[in-house]
């Protein structure tokens, strides 16, 4: 965790499920310091009671919003004032919006205009637009636990995650980011490839394809061809990769 990067955590409760907080906390901890938690939902709803001990387990202050009007949004609105109020007070870095409603997709772009990383997790239903506008976009199915025992396997939130299977819009996004790194005899190091795969496409994680790192992911693509080279500042190897087709 790089704790020098700030992270204010905007949850939208009515459009993720309470029972991957944990893991979805234990995630954007990677990326900084959570240091503003809030979620936003009508708490006098009954729907929404099986927040209560999740929220005092992970320190996050619910935020109530009436629904005042029928087929309004209160509780979008709340998230986007807030998230303005918290980038003029000029107290985080980034933004951690949690949610699978397109409706944040401005909020993302507004963020991002005014210099703020902005990380988006949801389920995978979430729109494109909403994703595309984030930096990073993470999605809540590939931070499921493994199931553990039989109790915790007849548990919805704790079902196997479903991967993707890796396919040919995934081979040549690699190939050509590989391409627009590499060097005269074709080779490009992976941080590289990983940092700009990600801005291609900001809903690229190699756990989508159930693999925990991008090494093996692309390792396991007979395409490409990995290396492993020494380094001379430090005790971790350098890994570089080639596309044999180019």
């Amino acid at each position: 965790m790089n704790v020098d990067i700030k992270l204010a955590v905007l949850i939208d409760a009515d459009n993720v499920p309470s029972g991957q907080v944990k893991e979805m906390m234990e995630e954007i901890a990677k990326y900084g310091n959570p240091t503003i938690k809030r979620i936003y939902g009508d708490w006098t709803k009954p729907q929404l009671s099986k927040w209560k001990n999740v929220l005092l387990e992970n320190a996050i202050n619910p935020m109530q919003q009436y629904g005042y009007t029928t087929g309004k949004n209160a509780t979008d609105s709340a998230m986007i004032i807030d998230a303005m109020d918290i980038l003029y007070s000029e107290k985080v870095n980034g933004f951690c919006l949690v949610s699978s409603d397109s409706d944040f997709t401005k909020l993302a772009t507004r963020l991002r205009e005014a210099g703020m990383t902005v990380i988006g997790l949801g389920e995978k239903k979430t729109p494109e637009p909403f994703i595309v506008a984030c930096d990073k976009f993470i999605y809540l199915e590939i931070l499921r636990k493994e199931p553990g025992n039989q109790e915790e396997q007849k548990g919805e939130k704790n079902e196997r995650p479903q991967v993707d299977k890796i396919n040919p819009k995934l081979i040549n996004l690699i190939a050509a980011t590989i391409g627009d790194l590499a060097d005269d005899e074709g080779w490009a190091f992976m941080g590289d490839v990983g940092n700009l795969l990600q801005k291609k496409q900001p809903n690229f994680d190699s756990r989508n394809y159930g693999y925990q790192k991008l090494t093996p992911l692309i390792s396991a693509i007979e395409r490409f061809e990995v290396e492993q080279r020494e380094n001379q500042k430090g005790r971790f190897k350098l890994i570089f990769v080639r596309d044999k087709v180019g």
